[in-house]
Formats: C-alpha cells, sequence, structure tokens
C-alpha cells in the first residue's frame, strides 16, 4: 500500500490514478478530500500510516507567492510536518519514503544546464522550505529508512490546474481572447507535462521500493523557454485576440532553470517525452472540450472573465512578434 499525500493536488491526483489503473494499491491523504487529512496533524498521520509500506511525499505549500505571503504556514507544512512523518516512521515500519522538492532550491544559476550536484541556494521563502526537506529526507537514511528526492520544475498540462499557474493562465487567454500578463519576460522555464512527470515518479517508485538509495534527480525537460516566448507561442495557437503586456519580474522569482535531464536517463531509463508546442496544443485542446456552449470558460471559472477582459467573440488574431525571434533554449545533453 502507497500512501500519497496531496493527492488532491495537480500530480497527486495523477499519480493516484494512474498508480489504481496499474492495480497498486494506494492511499489518498489531503485536505482537499478530506479536512481531517492534514499533514500537521500526528493523529491524522499515524492513522494514514497504517499498513503503508511506502510513501510518495507531495503534500506542501506548493506555490512560491503564497509561501511568501504566509511563511509560517510553509515552514510549518513542508518542514515541520515532514519532519514528524519521518520521525513516525523510523518509530513504526519504516516504509520507504519518496519526497517531492523543487528547482527553486537552486535559487538563481548561471550556467544552463542545472545539474543535481550544484550546490543548493534557494532565494524564497518556499525554495528554502524544499532545501530544508531535502535535508530530513537525507538525514532520514541514516536513521535506516530507504528515501529518495526528485525536483521537479514547472509542471503542467491539466485544464484542473490552479487558473492563475503560468501555462494555464497563458492558454486560458490563448483560449477565450483577453491579455496575457508576462511577469519578467525574459524568465526561462522548463516546462514539463503532467504525464511525463508521472511516468517518471512510477520508475522513481520501483526504484525506490527495490530499496535502491539515489542521489536527488530531475523531472524536467532539459528544455528551457522564456515566458515572453511562451505567451508568443500560445497566442499563435489561438483563434482569439490576445495582447501580451510585460511587467518587471518579481523579487523573489528564479530567473531561469533549465534542467540536465541526464541523470534520469542514465538511473531510470526517464526522459520526458512531449515537446513544449505539442503539450501547449494539447492543453488548448482540452480547455475547448470544456468550453460552455456559449464559447467561454466553464461556468466555476466565470470570474476570469471579468478579470482578464475576455471577449467571447472569435476574431482574427495577427501575432505580431514571430515565436522564432525568441529561441527556445535546448539541453547539449
Amino acid at each position: 500500500m502507497i500512501l500519497v499525500t496531496g493527492s488532491g493536488g495537480l500530480i497527486g491526483k495523477h499519480l493516484v490514478a494512474h498508480l489504481r489503473r496499474s492495480g497498486i494499491a494506494t492511499k489518498s491523504f489531503d485536505t482537499r478530500m478530506n479536512p481531517l487529512d492534514d499533514i500537521r496533524d500526528p493523529a491524522a498521520l499515524s492513522q494514514a500510516l497504517a499498513g503503508v509500506t511506502g510513501i510518495v511525499h507531495l503534500a506542501a505549500v506548493s506555490r512560491v507567492k503564497a509561501a511568501e505571503l504566509d511563511p509560517d504556514l510553509c515552514a510549518d507544512t513542508n518542514v515541520t510536518a515532514l519532519q514528524m512523518l519521518v520521525d513516525l516512521c523510523v518509530a513504526g515500519a519504516k516504509p520507504w519514503l519518496l519526497f517531492a522538492s523543487s528547482r527553486e532550491v537552486y535559487g538563481s544559476v548561471n550556467v544552463l544546464p542545472v545539474h543535481e550536484d550544484v550546490p543548493l541556494r534557494p532565494i524564497n521563502v518556499y525554495g528554502h522550505s524544499k532545501a530544508r526537506g531535502e535535508a530530513i529526507v537525507l538525514a532520514a537514511r541514516q536513521r535506516g529508512m530507504v528515501a529518495n528526492i526528485c525536483r521537479f520544475s514547472n509542471v503542467y498540462g491539466c485544464v484542473s490546474d490552479h487558473a492563475d499557474r503560468v501555462a494555464m493562465a497563458f492558454a486560458r487567454v490563448a483560449q477565450w481572447g483577453g491579455t496575457m500578463t508576462v511577469t519578467g519576460p525574459g524568465n526561462l522555464l522548463d516546462l514539463t507535462t503532467i504525464d511525463d512527470v508521472v511516468d517518471g515518479i512510477c520508475r522513481l517508485i520501483a526504484a525506490t521500493s527495490d530499496g535502491r538509495q539515489l542521489p536527488p534527480v530531475h523531472l524536467a525537460s532539459g528544455q528551457g523557454i522564456t515566458l515572453r516566448a511562451l505567451a508568443e507561442l500560445l497566442a499563435e495557437q489561438s483563434t482569439e485576440s490576445v495582447d501580451i503586456v510585460e511587467v518587471p519580474a518579481r523579487r523573489y522569482d528564479v530567473g531561469g532553470f533549465v534542467g540536465n535531464p541526464q541523470r534520469a536517463s542514465d538511473l531510470l531509463g526517464w526522459r520526458a517525452r512531449t515537446p513544449i508546442r505539442k503539450g501547449m496544443a494539447d492543453l488548448l485542446a482540452a480547455l475547448r472540450s470544456q468550453a460552455d456552449p456559449a464559447g467561454g470558460p466553464p461556468d466555476s471559472n466565470s470570474s476570469y472573465l471579468a478579470n482578464t477582459g475576455v471577449t467571447r467573440q472569435r476574431r482574427t488574431r495577427v501575432l505580431a512578434d514571430s515565436l522564432q525571434q525568441t529561441s527556445l533554449i535546448k539541453s547539449d545533453q
């Protein structure tokens, strides 16, 4: 039995569905699904660990901005709760542990693509919490646990993702028209589809359940795209009127990241398979399939119309700036 904490999030719900389709018994744990399943509650955690042989720990304050707004909640959830989880595991049956970390642990790195052995120098609250989490997981190995770390970059590809997460925000404007606000147009992202990430996690689950202690592993595509280029790519794929507005980056944003995927390839046989252009086209197609008959977003997101100035009238759009003017940066691995 595998316990998946954060099972109601973008990655968690896709991972649980995949594992169950594969016949693997899983136990979900997420306050979005059950308000009592609080990762900070030792009683709830102890109950959830009963009969568990492995844990995929995804539960976290996972948004950089949210962590900046409430650093105490971030520390309680991402650090203190993780330490409590490890302590409970060590005192019990010592299930294996796979910990979800982030590209944010590196901070701003000048040399790309980034290798997993680059020193960790986080620049924001969320990155610091994940770096501390990694230290807890590595220390758990010294206490007899099989524990591994994977580092995600920017995961996308699901229509139920947060509407303000960058890929989804741009895709929604591309689908229904309006303005894409590009915060830090030169910031470089390594975007990886949810399907590719779930594949990588499953390979890590297999390795970890076999008792392999691995070095930290990226689940990243190895390709970079600037935020400006991403906006232009989605505007190019749109049939609506789309404007692109640039604003300065936030003080806590990492300026650029492309992850070196070689270690994941060597240790797990994993590579991201979905090119960015196809991934974004697939996301737009999924959004279209959920649109209401009037041609706009689903009713549950109707407030987004007022916030972005979306128009439902379909118009021909001419893209002023070519995507080719902003190159995709590709890993040399």
